[in-house]
């Protein structure tokens, strides 16, 4: 049975998410010179919210009567609110499940990013784990299986120190992503179970002999572009040959897992597409208008805030979808 841990931080992220705080604006706007007015609500994935927000406060400059409110809570919550039409859009980082779609769940893929594997940067046997790096298989000992007990176990050099594994306690992409890149679902994942990638990410900082999952947008610090402080990821030994070969080795900043998510060399999954999802084709005016704002000219933003756009062909499927022709 999984263990529940929770940070003060990430509390306060709850209620904040809960409130649905954000900077996007006021609740009652003027229309602009364009006569767009109207509000949009947002909940969702901590994957996508950085994103979310900053397409938000910057559809609001272009359309300063529409009011657009973001919160973050977690892929499931995200699906959840959509289809019950509390929200106009979830924040979904996964794939849509069969049965979602049989309940009029409809995906609009809007970026691309990645969960890694996160460490404490005062890991036991940090210099061992740079060098070798540590398989997908040794990450089933650790997450599903629970074979894997010590860090010498995964470098072998004969370390007893035990590994301190975390999950998420929430229903979210990240996990699931996870979860199938080790061939399970998120169920399956062994851990101390954290709520939310900003509590995750706190839980591995304070113990150094742990290891968790992250979104990279949690991982790294936006403005160094470099992991937050007292974290690193564990390189990951894709063609499992003992060693992080110098095309495996891209993980010093975040610009370097965002080429190696475009090229391929990072694996898909944990890479992965990001969706906005409502229940059916969205009509209302502004709701229309802010997702092709976002399926466009917004993509700009997304590598700007370490996302990737998403292929040309995708964007064209989801303005089709939306009866658009660009």
């Amino acid at each position: 049975m999984k263990k529940k841990y929770f940070t003060m931080s990430a509390f306060a992220l709850i209620i904040v998410a809960a409130l649905g705080i954000t900077s996007c604006g006021d609740n009652k706007k003027q229309a602009g010179k364009d006569g767009l007015t109207g509000e949009i609500s947002l909940s969702g994935a901590f994957a996508l919210y950085p994103l979310a927000v900053q397409w938000a406060n910057d559809f609001q400059v272009l359309h300063p009567g529409v009011t657009i409110d973001v919160s973050a809570g977690g892929a499931g919550k995200g699906i959840t609110d959509a289809l019950a039409q509390v929200v106009d859009f979830g924040m979904v980082s996964r794939e849509l499940g069969e049965a979602e779609i049989a309940n009029g769940a409809v995906g609009f893929a809007v970026a691309k990013d990645a969960v890694v594997p996160t460490i404490n940067a005062q890991n036991p046997v940090l210099a061992d784990l740079q060098k070798h790096g540590i398989t997908r298989n040794q990450l089933i000992g650790l997450f599903i299986t629970g074979k894997i007990k010590t860090w010498g176990e995964i470098v072998g050099n004969g370390n007893k120190t035990a590994v301190s594994v975390f999950t998420r306690s929430d229903a979210c992409g990240a996990a699931e992503t996870w979860a199938l890149y080790l061939g399970k679902k998120q169920e399956d994942l062994l851990g101390t179970a954290v709520f939310g990638d900003p509590g995750l990410a706190e839980a591995v900082q304070k113990d150094v002999n742990s290891i968790g999952l992250n979104n990279i947008g949690f991982a790294y610090d936006i403005k160094t572009g470099k992991p937050h402080p007292g974290l690193l990821i564990a390189p990951i030994d894709v063609n499992e040959n003992g060693q992080i070969d110098p095309e495996e080795d891209f993980y010093a900043t975040k610009q370097g897992v965002v080429e190696a998510i475009k090229d391929g060399r990072y694996p898909s999954p944990p890479a992965r597409d990001l969706y906005f999802v409502s229940k059916g084709i969205p009509t209302n005016p502004a709701v229309v208008e802010f997702l092709k704002y976002i399926l466009t000219e917004g993509q700009s933003a997304n590598e700007a805030q370490g996302y990737i756009a998403i292929s040309q062909e995708k964007l064209d499927a989801s303005l089709k979808k939306l009866g658009i022709k660009e």
